[in-house]
Formats: structure tokens, sequence, C-alpha cells
């Protein structure tokens, strides 16, 4: 059975997936006809969106019907008038009809009924000559509309983001709220997540909470406005205690031999009497005791202001040591402190950023700890909205906490870190069930890979030949299971799409289901951009999409059955091997090895199972691909190209009766997604290599193929360029003449996506070398320093750092000629492959990527313009760009005027997302995604789709503080 599968990364963070979907033998399920509903003349409030995707002789509009009411819309007929000879040619979801200049349009069948505060969508295509005006009324059901209106602005001013309170007292909440466009507010509710807590109907809108359970928090208001409009306020995070307790902040404190730190202490509720809370160290180092604050005296009148305690380090301690404050009757709070040597400033720079990245105050973590793809919601990148996560994000928490426990000693952080992957992020058997039906010798069904969405869904064709799995028969051997071990690459954290595809076996369990779902987006070619995309479920029940479900839109057949699909993004589980061998290494160094050994072996199965990486999409022999049939069907290790490519892909019937189950390798090979330092670690470091018969043996091989892979993607001036494919234009077509190759994989400068070209953004450049100047610091291999002298020669070259200490590095590049066919015994000098660099930024994630390479490469080489620019970077950073959660610079975000692209869907296909918006022909970004109208940053897009400025955002995405944070300890311990 088949997929088809297809990803996209911008700023780091956009990868685009073509997420495998199968197809097999079942009978689809019919929709339902229901009779048309006559509308009403009853009171209306409403207001319509108009838009337009105009060529010149023709356009289509697209509408959209708010209901502004109270009450439910049964039935409803829109007007409109045209002002020149706009002539309707089809419409589609309503009943289309033009008299004159005057448009109508009637409800279908499906879409009559339109909730108080909800929206339907309509749309039509017209011919035209000459102007293309606008129509300025709309009229439903006779009554005059409102132009799009803006929805309230709201705002959670308590309690106060982090406050931990104790069971029983009262929490008191308060909100402002603004209506726009001559509305007013009529009330604003509390919820806690989104359980409805109360409501207040007059300002100002206050609720005591008082019945609250232990744990933690997501506050948040709602405000309604008279034209039935509603917005929330972002989320604040608070703790409810078992009873009284002390309160501490930050957690996490490092202090530098011969120097003294601080952190506040509170209580959590006022108490009746004065209650002292004494401070001491409870355990670990001598070196670090309390100097100031031991004893402080907390009063009804004064319980919530903070009072400082002070720790001083001796002159020649190192290690950390736990510091409680107790008080009777309350909860003890505990902070850690790390002494650490004299010199180690970014080590305290490291233990400073962790601390905000890990406070629950600032956002950075859903309620079950995973860290958010970036702490605010509206955010548009491979993810299309910021409280979603992906496996990339894991595997940055999992070297957070690994050189936490370099720089602490404490590894339970990282162990937890891989437990809680485990459980989110991992497919459990639950959520694989059918595998045991999986065949190796006919892993997949073939499907095309079209160029653009419009030409999907993609026909499955069974003629054509596929090799066989040959890793399938050795894993289960090795491990017992006919289960994948490795990480989806997409969750939806909070369920807003309300897929509900929860981790442990829940499919498509709907919007009221709590906590992370797993998620599907790109799979219709190398032009969707993240603008045109579909989300869907992972499992795929058919409850929602359209009559079968979302798996018609991607591939062709006669009829779909049932089924689960999960795509891996190899990046990040090489990534997740990278932070398990620095931890083991780290972790060794200080007598604890024992303490990550269990994490490590986990680790190293995650690494075989990576190996579905270096396999042809349909397991079809490497070099000279051309014809889907033609090319021949590989027989084992002759489908294996030994790199990382873009994806991996396995998925079968959610009936584990059914029979079926297939998975996929990906043609497509990336530069950036290489991992010496991994291939490495699995191939000669005893503690990562796999159980399986082979998978230390694929690994070195690996290896020695990335390198020679850098080495004829590196241009003349030293960057390094796209990459290659098996399986050209994703369908084994044939190059143009003249395309060099890589052992017969065909040159490809822009490999897997094409919106925006897969490799004009620097970062993958940074985060490739920093790859390999690990590995060349680890192992000091020749073939790695000679790529690195010649790619810090020419990034350094490209890099300004101003005399007040900002910077300028890097951002988007410009590709021109082709790379020299590859000869192992006689590389090509790549003389007609040239880079330029187009514009420069100064991402702090981007920087702190490049710093790291430029201090594992200058550490180990001695280059001095390496190491004083790594500091400069690092430097630059912390002086410059720090805020209250992290570091970070504003970005003008000029991009986000596709908010109102067209996204294809087929004519004639209607379906439903979980919340209810409409998928058809006449669907756009965001009424695929109307949550993002109730995003607080809503107005700013509004403002720009309406002709304003371009929107300046500061965004804080966690791998981009959690890399900052490894720059600091990573410079700590090579050159400070």
């Amino acid at each position: 059975m088949d997929p088809g599968h297809n990803p996209g990364r911008r700023r780091g963070a956009v990868r685009r997936w073509w997420t495998a979907v199968a197809a097999a033998f079942a009978l689809p399920l019919s929709m339902l006809a229901t009779g048309a509903t006559a509308a009403h003349a009853a009171s209306v409030q409403c207001s319509v969106d108009y838009r337009t995707n105009d060529w010149g002789s023709g356009f289509t509009a697209g509408l959209t019907i708010t209901n502004r009411g109270t009450e439910a819309l049964d039935g409803w007929t829109l007007s409109y008038t045209y002002s020149g000879d706009q002539t309707l040619s089809n419409g589609w979801n309503g009943t289309w009809s033009q008299s004159g200049r005057t448009v109508t349009v009637r409800n279908a069948s499906y879409n009559g009924t339109v909730a108080a505060g909800g929206a339907v969508s309509t749309g039509a295509q017209f011919g035209y000559s000459g102007t293309n005006t606008a129509p300025t009324s709309f009229t439903v059901n006779g009554t005059t509309c409102a132009g799009a209106h803006q929805p309230p602005m709201t705002v959670l001013t308590g309690p106060s983001a982090g406050a931990v309170y104790t069971r029983g007292d009262a929490v008191p909440l308060a909100a402002t709220a603004a209506a726009a466009d001559g509305a007013t507010i009529s009330k604003v509710e509390f919820y806690d997540d989104t359980t409805l807590l109360g409501t207040d109907t007059s300002a100002p809108y206050t609720l005591s909470a008082a019945s609250l359970a232990v744990g933690g928090h997501s506050l948040v208001a709602k405000a309604y406005d008279s034209l039935g409009a509603s917005a929330e306020s972002t989320p604040v995070g608070i703790t409810v205690a078992p009873g009284p307790a002390v309160v501490a902040s930050p957690a996490q404190l490092g202090v530098r031999q011969g120097t003294s730190g601080t952190f506040d202490v509170k209580l959590s509720t006022r108490p009746s009497a004065n209650v002292t809370v004494g401070v001491a160290r409870t355990d670990g180092t001598t070196g670090l005791s309390v100097t100031g604050g031991s004893s402080l005296t907390f009063t009804p009148a004064n319980w919530d202001t903070a009072q400082p305690v002070t720790v001083t380090a001796d002159s020649s301690g190192t290690g950390s040591a736990t510091f409680t404050a107790s008080a009777t009757g309350h909860t003890e709070a505990k902070v850690t402190v790390t002494e650490l040597a004299a010199t180690k400033a970014y080590d305290a720079r490291f233990l400073d950023l962790y601390g905000k990245i890990t406070d629950p105050a600032n956002g950075y973590f859903s309620p079950q700890g995973i860290p958010y793809h970036s702490v605010e919601t509206l955010i548009v990148e491979a993810p299309d909205y910021g409280h979603e996560t992906t496996s990339e994000a894991y595997s940055y928490l999992l070297w957070l906490q690994a050189m936490y426990g370099k720089v602490t000693g404490d590894w339970s952080k990282f162990n937890g870190a891989w437990a809680l992957m485990e459980k989110y992020m991992i497919p459990t058997p639950a959520d694989q069930p059918s595998n045991s039906s999986y065949n190796a010798s006919k892993p997949a069904t073939y499907a095309p890979e079209e160029d653009t969405p419009n030409e999907y869904p993609a026909k499955l064709d069974t003629s054509v030949p596929v090799g066989s799995d040959p890793l399938a028969g050795e894993l289960k051997s090795a491990y017992g299971t006919d289960d994948v071990y490795g990480m989806h690459w997409i969750e939806d954290t909070d369920n807003v799409y309300g897929y509900g595809d929860t981790p442990g076996g829940t499919c498509e369990g709907g919007p009221t289901a709590s906590g992370p779902s797993y998620l599907n987006t790109f799979q219709r070619g190398p032009q969707e951009s993240v603008w045109e995309t579909v989300p869907q479920p992972t499992c795929d029940a058919f409850r929602y999409g359209g009559k079968n479900g979302y798996l018609d839109l991607f591939t062709g057949d006669n009829s779909y059955a049932r089924q689960w699909k999960y795509t891996d993004a190899p990046d990040a589980d090489a990534r997740a091997v990278q932070a398990a061998y620095w931890a083991d290494v780290w972790a060794k160094q200080q007598g604890k090895g024992g303490e990550v050994s269990a994490t490590i072996a986990k680790a190293a199965k995650m690494g075989d199972y990576l190996r579905y990486a270096m396999y042809d999409k349909y397991f079809k022999k490497i070099g000279g691909c051309v014809g889907p049939s033609a090319c021949a069907a590989g027989t084992g290790k002759d489908a294996s190209h030994y790199l990382l490519s873009w994806y991996y892909a396995w998925g079968g019937a959610t009936d584990s009766s059914a029979g079926w189950a297939w998975r996929i390798g990906s043609s497509h090979v990336h530069g950036g997604y290489q991992n010496p330092l991994a291939a490495y670690a699995l191939s000669s470091y005893p503690d990562l290599e796999p159980r399986s018969a082979t998978g230390t043996a694929d690994w070195g091989r690996s290896l020695a193929r990335q390198l020679e892979f850098y080495r004829w993607l590196q241009s003349s001036e030293g960057a390094i360029a796209g990459g290659a494919t098996n399986s050209w234009q994703g369908r084994y077509a044939t190059p143009p003449a003249g395309t060099p190759t890589f052992y017969g994989m065909y040159y490809d400068w822009e490999p897997v996506y094409h919106d925006p070209p897969s490799n004009q953004w620097f970062g993958f450049q940074a985060w490739s070398m920093e790859r390999v100047a690990e590995y060349y610091r680890q192992t000091g291999n020749a073939t790695a320093k000679a790529i690195l002298d010649k790619w810090v020669t020419w990034a350094l070259s490209k890099t300004t750092i101003n005399p007040d200490g900002t910077y300028k590095i890097p951002s988007t590049l410009q590709w021109s000629g082709q790379p020299d066919t590859w000869n192992p015994s006689g590389p090509g000098s790549n003389a007609s492959l040239h880079v330029t660099v187009a514009d420069y930024t100064n991402d702090v994630g981007v920087a702190a990527a490049y710093a790291k390479t430029l201090t594992y490469y200058g550490a180990e080489s001695g280059d001095a313009a390496a190491k004083s620019t790594a500091k400069a970077l690092l430097d630059g950073m912390w002086d410059h760009y720090q805020d209250s959660l992290g570091i970070a610079v504003p970005e003008t975000r000029s991009d986000y005027s596709r908010f109102g692209d067209s996204v294809y869907v087929p004519s004639g296909w209607s379906g439903r997302m979980p919340n209810g918006d409409t998928v058809d022909s006449s669907a756009t970004f965001t009424s695929l995604r109307s949550f993002y109208r109730n995003d607080p940053a809503w107005s700013k897009i509004e403002s720009y789709l309406k002709g304003g400025a371009a929107p300046v955002f500061t965004y804080h995405r966690f791998w981009a503080q959690a890399d900052i944070a490894l720059a600091m300890g990573s410079y700590a311990e090579l050159l400070e």
C-alpha cells in the first residue's frame, strides 16, 4: 500500500513532508444528503468577507459569511451587486445565479445552518473585461451586512504568570477587553484551559476561582462583543500547591567561584500571622553557602513581596547544591545552585538561559512538559501554529538536558526528556496496530510525486515494481517487535485543530480530547508551501474531512480504508542520537555513565531504525534510476544510498486484522540533513552501536558516504550546495542532459521543496557544518578538516562584527552552476559551482549554530579567527538581544501576506475540519484555520492584509533558545 510524501523548512523549522497515505480495498462511505432548508427572514446580524484570485480576464471570488447574531441562521441567501461586466461562470458551496449585475447565492443542502458566531464559505468563478471592482455592500436574508468585523482585544491582567496559590484559596482573575468597529463588549468568560470557570458581563471583568485542583493551570480570558465576535487572551500559567507553600525563583542558579548570586523567596498565600522561612543548603557541594537571607520573615501584609537570598561560592569548589526554603506548615521550595569555575562565565550564561527556558511562567512548555515550537502562537513556518511541536524541538530538549547534566551533574532531566519524547512522539504499539501484517517483500504501492498541488490526487500504480525491505526482519530479530521506533515529525500539542489523535491509541478523538494530538500536513509536491497545505489526522477514521476522510485529496484509488500513517524527520532523530552521545561522554567524565546507560541503549535502537532514511522511497536500486517501471527493484542493500534523506514513513490499517501495512524511505537527500557525528557514534562508539546484524556496518559506510557527499556539494567558495535524488521529480523522470551524479544519484540544487528553495537558508549550512565540526573535534579526521577549512574561510569572509558588538551573518544564499560528477578516486574541483549571499541577518538561532561550528572547529584546529568570531557572536547576542524570556530579535514578516493564499481542493470535493471549517475549492490558508482569527496577535495580520505595513514579531522559538544556551555551554567547555 502506498504513500506519497512531501516536506519544507524556513528559519530552522520549516519542514515539509510527503506524509504517507496508503490505500486498501474497502467500500467508500456514502455522504448522506439532506433536503434543502428554507431561508427565514428573521433578524440577521452578519459580516461578509470577500476575496478574489484575479488573472486579468477572469477571477474566482471566495466569500465567507459570519453569523454575528446570538441565534443560529436556519438557511441563508446572500446577494450583492457588481459595478462592471463581471459574468458568472459557475459556483460551489451554494446555488449561484445572476440577474444583470446582481449576484445571488442560496445555501446548499449541507451548509444551511450557521451557528451563532459561526461562519460558512462559498465561492464562484467569473469572467470580465475592463476593471474588476469589488462589491461594497452585501445582504444576507435581505439584511445588509457589515464588512469584516475585527474581534475584540482581550488581555488577562491577573494573575501574573508563574504565580503559586494554595489549594482552597481564591485565585483572582481579571481581564480587560476592548471592542472594535463600534461594537461593545457583551461578556468575558474565564477558562482553565478549556473548562469554563465563570462569566462577567460588566467591566471591570473579574472572577474569583476558589476550587482549582492542585497542579499546573493555563488560564484564559475570552471576550465577546455585541456583534458576536470573540477573542481569547494569551494563556497565563499558574500553579496550585496542595497547601500553603514557599515559592522560590529562579529554580536554577549558577555562581562562579569567589562570587555571589541571589534567588527570591515569597509565600503562596496570605498567612494569619508572621511566618519565618529558613533557607539552608540541604545537599551537594560544601563550596556554596547562604550568606544572606537565611532567615526571612513574612507578615500578612508583605507575604507576596519577594525577599532575596544570597548564595556565595568559595574560591576553589565546583559542583551543585540544593538550597531548601522551608517554613512550618508550608510546602518547601528547592533551588539548585551550581558552583562554576571562576573563568566559566559562559556556563553561568547557560544556566541563566536554561532557567528562563524551563521557567513554567515563560510559556515554552505545555502542561505535559512538551516543548512548544515557540512561546508565541501566531507563527507560520513548517509548523503552522506556534503551539504545535516537532521532533526537532524534542531533539533540542534532549541536547539541552544533556548539557545541563554536564554543567550540574544531574542526569535525571536528560533521562526524563527521553522518557517524555518516547511517551508523546514515538507512536506506541496501539498507535501502529497493523505492523504484524507488513510484507517486507512488497513494502508499498507506487504513486508519483507531482509538481504542483493542483495535480493531486496522484494515482496509485500497482504495476510499478518496488524493491524489498532488507531491514524489517533483522530489526524484528533484534528488538522482538514489528513496530517502528522513530519519532513522528509534528504534533498539535494543545489539540487546536481538534483531531484528537492522542498518543496511546485514541484515533480521531475529536476537539474534546485532552493533551497532544499527532498531525499531518505537507503531502502534495515540491511546490506546496506551508500556506497551501490541508492539515489532516495521522489516524484517518473518516470522522473528519470528506467521505473518504482526507485520503482522496492526495492519492487516487477506487476505494479507501481507514488508516494510520507517520513520517520521521531523520535530522531530528539523528540529533537525538547526537545528544545521547554527548550525554554518555559527559556522564562518563563525571563517573556517572551508569545513570544514563538505559537511555543510551534506546538511542542506539532509534539509530537502528533511522537506517530506513538511507533507502530509495520504493526500495529501488540506487543510480541511473529513470522510468518508474524501468528502474529496477532493489534486492537488499543495493537500494541504500547510505545518506540521511528527507524522511522515512510507515503506516497501515487501523483495523489490526485488515492485513496490510507499508513502509517507505526517501529518494531525496539534502546536504543540510547529514550528521557525521551521529554516524560516527552509531558505528564506532560501543555504547551506541545498534543491536541489529548490520546496523553498525551500515552506519560506518554512511559516515564515509556523508563526508564524500559534502565534498561533492562544496562550492568553489566553500558553501555546501543542495543535494541529490534517486528519483528525478519524485517519479523517476529523465533529468536534464548533463546533470552531474553522485553514485548515480542526480544533483538537485533545491532538493525536496521549492517554495522557498530548500537550500537558500544559511541555517542549513550552520546546522550541518556544526555536526562536521563536532566529528572533527572528536576524531581529528582529515577529510572533515579539509571541508571545514574551506567552509569556515568562506563563512568568516561573509560575517561582520560591528564596533558596538552587534553582527551580521549570511541569510539568503543564491546558487549557480553545478558540481562535477563525483569520482571517488579523483574528486573534481567544482570550479563551476558558485554561491553568493543575497542578504544578511542577525538571527540569533542561526548565529548560535554558527558560533558552535566555529567553537568546535577553532578548539581542534587552533584557528584564531574562528575562536574570536565565535566569542563575538555569543557576546553580541548576550549584550544586545536579551529580554525577559530569552534572547530574540524583531522580525519583519512580509510573507504573512500569504495568510489569504488559496489552498487547492478539487472542484466538487467538500468536507469539514473538526471545528466545522469548510474544506472545499474556495478554501484558503485562514479559512481552514479559523482559530487564528481569535489569536491575540491577529489584528496585526488583519491590518497588513488591508494594506498596512508588514507586521513585526519577536519570536522565542524553542530550538533557537536551546541552541543559544548550548552554544554558551560549548564555548565554556572548549574555549573558556
